[in-house]
């Protein structure tokens, strides 16, 4: 079997999606790929941004717009690296969490994603579906899901 070149990953900074991180890492680590890790966000409306920044003032950049995104881009970064990844790219997408990985998947040539179980065994998950599983079906490359919950 070939080794992979090119994995993605998403994050939504929870603890379930950091151990998808960190098995990705280890996936490209044995295997020298690249890893790819997607954040999916979306924008603040004009509204919310200016009310953040009557509250929070020069603070408010921390909680509007993409930099919740790039924090926790940086702590998966982080954590794969000291998994092991030694090619990792973040990418910071605006959208719904299984299109952004669909784009990053296709805009790197991507030959596995990676995605956590989360929300695979919930009630909301099986009528509505779920990111792992709406991944799975519309991904058109390999997907691992890593059990994390």
């Amino acid at each position: 079997m070939t080794a992979y070149h090119t994995v993605v990953v998403g994050t939504d900074g929870s603890d379930s999606s950091f151990r998808a991180v960190d098995r990705a890492a280890a996936v490209t680590a044995d295997s020298g790929a690249q890893l790819v890790i997607v954040c999916a966000y979306y924008p603040s409306s004009r509204g919310e941004v200016e009310k953040a920044q009557d509250v929070l003032r020069d603070e408010a950049y921390q909680v509007v717009g993409s930099a919740p995104a790039e924090d926790t881009l940086q702590s998966a970064r982080d954590r794969a690296i000291k998994a092991g990844a030694t090619d990792v790219k973040t990418v910071a997408v605006v959208g719904e969490p299984v299109e952004a990985l669909r784009k990053v998947v296709s805009e790197h040539s991507a030959d596995l994603l990676v995605v956590g179980n989360r929300g695979l065994n919930t009630l909301a998950g099986r009528i509505l579906g779920s990111v792992p599983s709406e991944a799975a079906r519309k991904s058109g490359v390999d997907v691992l899901i890593v059990h994390t919950t």
